[in-house]
């Protein structure tokens, strides 16, 4: 029971912690806004296709993650409680704490995202969301597992913001595939079935990444 409280003691230090400065709350929430305005002023007077607005909306959420992922363990190093963290519990509950609390944020900011995206753009309609709905969630836990531990890596780094992005879009790419394909089948009425074989590519995307991120870990996390 102990792995599971600290895992617990973790993700509440990172939700306490996001709460009361809300840096990746706001940034996100006025890119979000910012993003999908353009959107609307680009396309004014034309219909979005299902193709174009799957890709919007994986634009939208990777780069949502970009910018509220990656502070996980580089706001440690700013804080100096990085050493206090190594010594205070073990690597594993570190790296599961941090990833639960990216989990519950990237799904929360990409909900927020896509009800915006179909609020302010009528032309778009969800004709299966079952399909939207595993797609939207298998995506946000791949995205937040990937950003875990490239935000280790980079934690210690002088351009911290631009190598964020860069070593990001590689490991993402192929989740991202599989997304805007899975998410056009939602937009255009393809039937769930035709869905379940990118589920399974994306569902064995989150735990490889995952279970390579864990073993990676302690190494990153001691260097």
């Amino acid at each position: 029971m102990k792995p599971l409280l600290r895992v617990f003691s973790v993700f509440q230090k990172e939700l306490k912690s996001e709460l009361r400065n809300r840096y990746s709350i706001s940034a996100v929430v006025l890119f979000i806004i910012t993003t999908i305005t353009i959107i609307l002023f680009a396309t004014a007077a034309e219909d979005i296709t299902p193709g174009m607005a799957s890709g919007l909306i994986w634009i939208i959420m990777f780069f949502s993650a970009m910018t509220g992922l990656g502070r996980s363990f580089v706001s440690e190093e700013e804080r100096g409680t990085s050493l206090y963290l190594k010594l205070s519990t073990t690597a594993g509950a570190i790296f599961f704490g941090k990833l639960l609390f990216n989990i519950v944020l990237s799904i929360s900011l990409n909900t927020i995202a896509v009800i915006l995206f179909f609020l302010l753009i009528n032309s778009v309609i969800l004709r299966v969301a079952e399909t939207f709905v595993i797609t939207h969630l298998l995506g946000s836990i791949g995205i937040a597992g990937a950003s875990t531990i490239i935000s280790a890596i980079i934690a210690r780094a002088n351009t911290k913001g631009a190598l964020f992005p860069v070593l990001s879009f590689p490991i993402i790419l192929p989740l991202l595939m599989f997304g805007i394909e899975t998410t056009r089948f939602a937009l255009d009425g393809t039937p769930f079935d035709s869905a379940i074989n990118n589920f399974g590519m994306m569902f064995s995307y989150c735990g490889i990444i995952i279970t390579l991120s864990y073993f990676l870990f302690d190494f990153v996390w001691k260097e």
